[in-house]
């Protein structure tokens, strides 16, 4: 009666009016549980049951069946029901109060009733009161297993999702096809792949191996741990795929850097007649970004428009992300200020296209817009970083990474050091930069003291090259990239013994330089050019038009700046081969292959050298073209014989 006439005095307001009608929190958790523990501790305190789960080590589980009652209880269906709504809302007060209720009405040993008290516990986040339950009820449900081991794949320590999955065989239970993913969630998360073949092996023998939900865990575990071609190998013999099993196959190889692979997927999608979702649009057009692969990334554009998801924000997004690193970062900039809601992965694509292109004011300026109506996170603050790297801004940089870290309250990771180590570097303060990395709070990687390493062979400063290739040798010493820049750095130099003892050192461990490769798309058609490259068809127009734009180069004051080139050997030989460059050849076949007035758009794989930029300068002026060039660390807009970057990067 007590909760009766309790209800009819006050109407509850909604979302919990359905347990509120059932639920006194300061009076019938308080009766009951001195009715049932008249010694106990429990007091009436509205605060203790508002805030703080009965102790579970205090309550035996067990029922009470001949507990006296001055209320009517509520029924099996009334707690069953009122516990899929906490769990459905994740509410988790009123879940707690029920939890209290089941121990006094004798409901404590029924299945699914403690079920989905481990299920409210595990989806609010509070695993320690979900496994204290999970420890003291009858573990014969294969869902009671399930909902845990998914709580702790969702949240960790995922360690603990694996040590319940193999105690689940000492209870005499079959892992079903809800359990391996939950499982392969956790190894991926651990990245332990001989954990995951190992459940992949239990997934064969319980012949779910076809099962696209179980064959999407899988391929996503293989990604996880950087195991491809084990992923392409589930995905293909699963016959009958839905566009789950597709996306995971796609994301697979754009997470692993295989963004052609990726595309040619997506194509095969397509053409399997599977509509694209949000997340396939949002994969495959991130790859055209990562291959700045503009031609295909406008194709994905039209696609989703015409599959109706012109209003989906976070395919705009994706498609902001993919023009900026494509080279159009002006319509990147129209398609952000049509997004209908600016979320910060909104912000920081065009805030982070801006600093690829050097476009310093314009990063800054949109992050002052931002801060007006988003929260900055730390990848915003690498791209507002990455700007004043790329435009030279030192006062800003440090003024931003110390706001950062105040203001903020955002710790500095790698990438913002890395960045200040770049911004130092540049602008000559090489020693400053040594000292932020000897008091950095994270350990340096490659990145960092390849910063350092670039620095010293801008202005020429051996001893801490010297310095930063050991380092980089013990953090990836296969790279034969960073042998050649401190060869470089010698050469410039004039320390050929230097040069020489590094080259050997590159036979011994049998290190290969890598090949500067540009390309160059022309009518939907991708040429590449190796450096000295005599391979295309039209090798002689190539290299007929690079000496006659070289003369007119000439005549215009260019003069050949040969102190990348590590060879002791004369200059004139050294002039022909910077002259034979990679970019150079991608440029030439663009201007005998395009009409007049054309933009050309070069993409890459190495930084471009100190004469190849100086070249595209005098090239861009007397050709009146404008060139663009992505190499593998910026953008460079040439036109009228100026470079955006300022001649700074």
């Amino acid at each position: 009666m007590l909760l009766h006439s309790r209800t009819k005095l006050r109407k509850p307001s909604p979302p919990f009016s359905a347990i509120s009608s059932l639920l006194n929190p300061t009076l019938f958790a308080s009766l009951s549980l001195q009715h049932q523990f008249p010694d106990s501790s429990f007091t009436s305190s509205s605060s203790q049951f508002d805030n703080n789960l009965i102790p579970l080590k205090s309550i035996p589980y067990r029922s009470y069946p001949n507990a006296e009652s001055s209320y009517r209880a509520p029924s099996y269906s009334n707690y069953a029901s009122l516990l899929k709504f906490c769990i459905a809302q994740k509410a988790i007060k009123p879940g707690k109060q029920l939890h209290a209720q089941v121990f006094v009405t004798g409901f404590g040993f029924n299945a699914v009733i403690a079920t989905k008290l481990v299920n409210l516990y595990c989806v609010c986040d509070s695993l320690s009161n979900a496994h204290l339950l999970f420890d003291r009820i009858p573990k014969d449900n294969i869902f009671l297993w399930n909902v845990l081991i998914r709580g702790y794949a969702w949240n960790g320590p995922y360690e603990a999702a694996l040590q319940l999955y193999y105690q689940m065989f000492d209870h005499g239970l079959v892992p079903d096809n809800f359990t391996f993913p939950f499982v392969l969630k956790a190894c991926a998360a651990l990245s332990v792949i001989e954990f995951g073949r190992e459940i992949h092996e239990h997934v064969v023998q319980a012949g779910w191996e076809k099962d696209v939900f179980v064959g999407a865990a899988l391929i996503d575990m293989y990604a996880k741990c950087g195991c491809v071609g084990s992923a392409r190998e589930v995905f293909d013999k699963i016959l009958v795929r839905d566009s789950v099993l597709w996306n995971s196959m796609l994301a697979a190889y754009s997470q692993n850097g295989q963004p052609d692979d990726c595309l040619s997927l997506c194509s095969e999608m397509v053409s399997a007649g599977l509509r694209p979702t949000e997340a396939t649009l949002v994969t495959a057009i991130s790859a055209s970004a990562d291959n700045a692969a503009l031609p295909q990334g406008r194709e994905l554009h039209g696609l989703s428009w015409r599959q109706g998801f012109e209003s989906h924000d976070k395919v705009k997004t994706a498609l902001v992300d993919m023009y900026a690193k494509c080279g159009s970062v002006k319509v990147a900039r129209i398609l952000f200020e049509r997004l209908g809601v600016k979320r910060v992965v909104s912000w920081n694509a065009m805030i982070t296209g801006y600093a690829m292109h050097g476009h310093a004011t314009e990063a800054l300026n949109l992050f002052e817009e931002m801060n007006g109506v988003a929260k900055p996170d730390h990848i915003t603050f690498v791209g507002v970083l990455s700007a004043c790297s790329h435009g030279g801004l030192l006062e800003e940089g440090r003024m931003f990474f110390e706001t950062m870290i105040r203001d903020y309250n955002i710790d500095a990771t790698v990438q913002h050091y890395t960045c200040m180590v770049d911004l130092l570097g540049h602008s000559g303060r090489l020693d400053e930069a040594y000292d932020l990395i000897m008091q950095m709070k994270v350990v340096p990687d490659s990145g960092v003291w390849g910063a350092v390493l670039n620095s010293c062979k801008i202005h020429g400063n051996v001893e801490l090259g010297e310095i930063a290739l050991e380092r980089l040798i013990e953090l990836e010493p296969e790279d034969a990239g960073n042998y050649v820049i401190l060869s470089n750095i010698y050469a410039q130099a004039g320390r050929w013994e230097g040069v020489t003892k590094l080259r050997k050192l590159m036979t011994d461990k049998r290190l290969k330089k890598s090949i500067a490769c540009s390309w160059i798309e022309v009518k939907n058609k991708v040429h590449a050019f190796l450096s000295g490259d005599s391979s295309h068809p039209l090798s002689d127009e190539i290299y007929a038009e690079l000496e006659r734009v070289g003369g007119l180069m000439k005549d215009a004051g260019y003069s050949p700046s040969t102190g990348s080139v590590f060879h002791d050997v004369e200059d004139d030989e050294k002039a022909y081969m910077v002259y034979r460059h990679s970019e150079r050849l991608a440029i030439a076949f663009g201007l005998i292959s395009t009409p007049p007035g054309t933009r050309l758009l070069i993409t890459k794989n190495l930084r471009i050298c100190e004469d190849c930029h100086v070249a595209i300068k005098f090239i861009s002026k007397i050709t009146g073209r404008e060139i663009t060039v992505r190499d593998v660390n910026r953008y460079h807009h040439f036109k009228d014989g100026v470079c955006s970057c300022g001649d700074y990067w």
